[in-house]
């Protein structure tokens, strides 16, 4: 992108609701409570002919520096720090209050361009909020309503004035675009023996999920060296899903961090439903998911309905036990959570769990590689001509059990997805055979081929009979 905007502005003055408008889609949570956004959102904006980096910011207020709402102000003053032009939105609606005057006054001081905006100017009586921004010394304002799209053309003139129009259409030496990967690929391989390498230098989407005040944010700024996320003591600071670039080892990391999930019966305002309903679509779009445990308190019920979620959502997962710094006999904790891995989990079987802290730092690298190592597994493919001498070990071995005197027959074997590990097998009596059997070959699956950790899929085809329903007609 040529440059970069920032929008600011107080709390509720449809930031987040412009935000969205720009770059065209519904990123930003959006109510009408005050305050919902609370770290800075990047996305990429498109306005008429102008392409644009822009970054969404928290409301400012006046207050102190250690307090939530001070922490707030000092990552949206980062984003200004950030950007090369800013949009000081105001509410024509609600007229101007002494905190417009203070950030105005910021703002001036800083000495970049600013494009004053007074959002929702279609009201009724904003009309004297609107002539009253003209006391705040910015220039004329822009009258726009983000949330019907009106005034677009107005602000693209004005971002272009305050720029420039060299900066304002700079190309980039680069295009980059963000391509979505698809949730379930299904491998168009004509070789059905073929096996194909893993490829280490493709991007990698992860989402970090958990429970509220497990150390999400904190755990993401340490991989990035730096308090980009918001954190605290408090519970329940992130509010909807932000995402995070950098590289590792030379490959390209996208990480989201998300709200805390909480159990659902807990979850009664509606803002906490849209953050949980914001982790979820994360969660869908990611590849691999980091499910963060405190480790003072691991495995709370709701704990290891996450874990279920995400397994039965087909990602690849892996365990971060968080706060190990705060463990004091470490061997006897340690062989306590192995335990409970593998006898709560054995919907995961063999999932990868790593010991962290996000406060020093301890246990990224080896986190990094169990996501890497998690990653492979998921993206594994094997030929037919190994997983059908296989079926025949493992049905002479344990062969199906008999239903109502016939037996059940397991015919032919084939990976038809990857992404998770999907398989299908040609049966006699698919209806007939018990969902025990069907967790034998899982296992098998997962000892004999390495699936240790990932969703393992077994789909069954029954077998068809040319000459079923046809007549026995005789000369």
């Amino acid at each position: 992108m040529s440059f970069t905007v920032a929008i600011v502005g107080r709390p509720n003055v449809g930031k987040s609701t412009l935000f969205n408008r720009l770059v065209g889609k519904k990123l930003a949570l959006v109510d009408d409570t005050p305050g919902v956004t609370r770290d800075r959102r990047p996305g990429d904006a498109k306005l008429m002919d102008l392409r644009f980096r822009i970054i969404d910011t928290a409301g400012l207020e006046e207050a102190d520096e250690e307090s939530l709402e001070g922490r707030m102000r000092q990552q949206t003053e980062l984003a200004i720090d950030e950007a090369d032009i800013t949009l000081f939105v105001v509410d024509a609606k609600m007229g101007l209050t002494p905190v417009d005057s203070t950030l105005a006054e910021m703002l001036r001081r800083r000495g970049k361009p600013v494009v004053l905006v007074a959002n929702k100017s279609e009201a009724r009586g904003s009309d004297a909020g609107f002539y009253d921004a003209y006391g705040l010394g910015l220039g004329e304002p822009c009258p726009i309503s983000a949330e019907h799209g009106e005034g677009m053309i107005d602000l693209r003139d004005a971002i272009v004035a305050a720029i420039g129009e060299e900066r304002a259409f700079e190309e980039d030496d680069v295009a980059e675009t963000d391509v979505a990967v698809p949730r379930d690929d299904v491998d168009d391989i004509e070789d059905e023996d073929y096996e194909p390498e893993y490829d280490d230098t493709k991007p990698l989407r992860i989402a970090v999920v958990g429970r509220p005040n497990a150390g999400k944010s904190t755990l993401i700024n340490r991989f990035l060296g730096e308090d980009r996320l918001l954190t605290g003591p408090e519970a329940g600071i992130t509010r909807d899903s932000i995402s995070v670039e950098w590289d590792w080892r030379g490959r390209k990391i996208k990480m989201f961090d998300t709200a805390g999930m909480r159990r659902r019966s807990r979850i009664t305002e509606k803002l906490e439903k849209l953050s949980v309903a914001d982790t979820l679509r994360a969660v869908r779009f990611a590849e691999t998911v980091v499910i963060v445990f405190d480790a003072t308190i691991p495995f709370e019920k709701q704990d290891l309905h996450i874990v279920d979620f995400v397994i039965k959502e087909g990602r690849a997962a892996v365990l971060a036990f968080n706060k190990w710094d705060l463990i004091e006999d470490r061997q006897a904790v340690l062989a306590d959570l192995r335990e409970k891995t593998e006898r709560l989990l054995p919907q995961a079987r063999g999932i990868r769990a790593i010991t962290v802290s996000g406060q020093t730092g301890d246990g990224l690298d080896r986190l990094m590689q169990a996501i890497v190592d998690t990653d492979k597994i998921w993206n594994k493919r094997i030929s037919t001509a190994k997983l059908n001498r296989w079926l025949d070990y493992q049905t002479q071995g344990h062969p199906p059990p008999a239903v109502s005197g016939r037996r059940i027959r397991l015919k032919y074997m084939t990976q038809v997805k990857s992404r998770p590990p999907g398989f299908m097998i040609s049966c006699s009596r698919p209806e007939a055979l018990p969902e025990s059997y069907t967790r034998y070959l899982i296992n098998g699956l997962r000892q004999d081929f390495g699936l240790a950790g990932v969703p393992i899929r077994i789909f069954y085809r029954s077998s068809v009979n040319p000459f079923e329903g046809k007549k026995n007609k005789r000369d």
